[in-house]
């Protein structure tokens, strides 16, 4: 049985919520005056009520109120939340110079209207963080709040690779019971395309993935993981898929000229992000990790190669649907949300870690509040280790673990603030030494517990800790 939020259009200032319990296969009906944030219920309404004047849509850039007159002094019709479609009926400037306008917006079989102040409205959504990403999409999206039968945690997790999950999952277990860990992220596709278990979709649309399948019995594995309280999250490497490339030459990303298979740095080739193809396989393999248990799907590499813009003019992406790259990004996490949502599993993103304090997608397709606005949970992958000397204004940002942490992260809930629907913020912190940036520092229980504390002190109580090796400094974890 599935909760389901509705958001409440409340003569007050604040929102209500108020919670349904669907008790059959029909949806929970809204009561008179809540907003409904889903998308095939406002366009019935709107073809029951009269569709919006395209010429004078707006969109709330805010929560704001609806007032009778234009005072904040006037009694208030309700509110609706931010990115909401709104018509604009009228507009007037008062003697004092404020600008208030008036507007109407449909709630299930009825309109509410009220006059707002005129700077709560946007011609275009998004138009307050970049012109180049106006296109998104930022209207609020519909998400569930708990699954009855897979309830969130704070998940304070570790990740385990493939060749972890079958040799050293049982010490993994006793790591949780001794300290704070109570999640992991385990590897159910990983960087090269091989699977975690004998899966149907690999054996559709990549046989070479099951060659080396780790878990013979998912059931037993599972069990255990279900009977020692570990929440379960299964991380799907997207689009960096050298097997399936292999498999599909034509759909790998090459040079324009001479058609050679790009290779990143690493030395793994990359499909194109807007293989449709791709996207049925990868949401394929995460759907039967979510009927073997998985309480949750993390994506990985859901982006572009990371790239200098002169090296990323010679590429052919084989761009098809001729979208841009921030556009596809967000178009494959919907996607991927709307296919899984049936199967009452969580959805997660992996994204780079300055994202957050960025305005752009930094050339990779990864736009702060469009991919927060699609999943349940955005996990910026923020090792001081990967920010460039002087970001933050710190010298080395590998130097300086729990300053690192503490700006991205305050950036990053800032940037959440921008939407109605964000995810909830659980970031990848660092617990490996790199030994590769001039300046570096070692890496142990104290520059792990530094990364922790930064979160604590921005009230974030979630995070991932990754080491490629699965090595894990305990100490800071009990």
């Amino acid at each position: 049985m599935q909760k389901k939020v509705w958001h409440v259009v409340a003569i007050s200032m604040m929102t209500a919520i108020i919670t349904f319990t669907a008790c059959s296969n029909e949806a929970a009906v809204p009561t008179e005056g809540q907003v409904v944030d889903s998308i095939t219920e406002q366009e019935a309404a709107r073809a029951a009520l009269g569709e919006y004047n395209p010429d004078a849509i707006r969109y709330t850039n805010s929560d704001v109120i609806l007032y009778s007159d234009t005072s904040i002094q006037s009694e208030a019709q309700g509110n609706v939340v931010k990115f909401s479609a709104v018509e604009l009926s009228d507009e007037i400037t008062l003697d004092n110079g404020e600008s208030w306008s008036k507007i109407k917006y449909v709630i299930i079989d009825h309109f509410i209207e009220g006059w707002v102040p005129s700077e709560t409205l946007l011609k275009n959504i998004g138009e307050n963080f970049r012109e180049a990403f106006t296109h998104l999409n930022f209207k609020p999206k519909y998400k569930v709040e708990n699954y009855e039968n897979n309830p969130k945690v704070e998940a304070k997790a570790i990740y385990v690779s493939l060749h972890s999950a079958i040799s050293n999952i049982d010490r993994f277990i006793e790591l949780a019971k001794e300290t704070e860990i109570n999640s992991f992220v385990i590897d159910v596709k990983n960087d090269y395309g091989y699977v975690l278990f004998n899966s149907k979709a690999a054996e559709e649309f990549c046989p070479d993935a099951n060659s080396k399948a780790f878990i013979k019995d998912m059931d037993a594995f599972m069990k255990k993981l279900k009977d020692n309280d570990i929440y379960a999250i299964a991380r799907i490497v997207t689009f960096k898929d050298t097997l399936y490339v292999n498999q599909y030459p034509e759909r790998i990303i090459v040079y324009k000229n001479g058609a050679k298979p790009y290779k990143s740095t690493d030395n793994m080739y990359w499909a194109s992000p807007h293989d449709r193809k791709l996207w049925e396989y990868d949401v394929a393999i995460a759907k039967e990790a979510a009927d073997h248990g998985f309480n949750e799907i993390q994506f990985d590499y859901v982006r572009f190669p990371a790239l200098p813009p002169a090296k990323d003019a010679q590429l052919d992406f084989r761009n098809t649907e001729e979208e841009t790259e921030a556009e596809t990004i967000q178009s494959f996490l919907n996607y991927a949300y709307d296919e899984l949502s049936a199967k009452e599993v969580y959805v997660a993103a992996d994204i780079y870690g300055q994202v957050g304090s960025v305005a752009d997608d930094m050339g990779i397709g990864q736009h702060w509040e469009a991919v927060s606005n699609e999943v349940d949970y955005i996990a910026p992958m923020m090792y001081p280790s990967h920010y460039g000397n002087g970001v933050y204004g710190l010298s080395v940002p590998d130097a300086y673990p729990y300053e690192t942490i503490y700006q991205g992260t305050k950036d990053a809930l800032e940037r959440n603030e921008n939407i109605s629907t964000p995810a909830k913020i659980r970031p990848w912190i660092q617990d490996f030494t790199a030994t590769w940036v001039k300046g570096y520092i070692r890496y142990e229980a104290k520059e792990l517990k530094a990364q922790i504390q930064a979160l604590e002190d921005l009230g974030v109580h979630e995070y991932m800790i990754w080491n490629p090796h699965n090595k894990y400094h305990t100490d800071a974890l009990k």
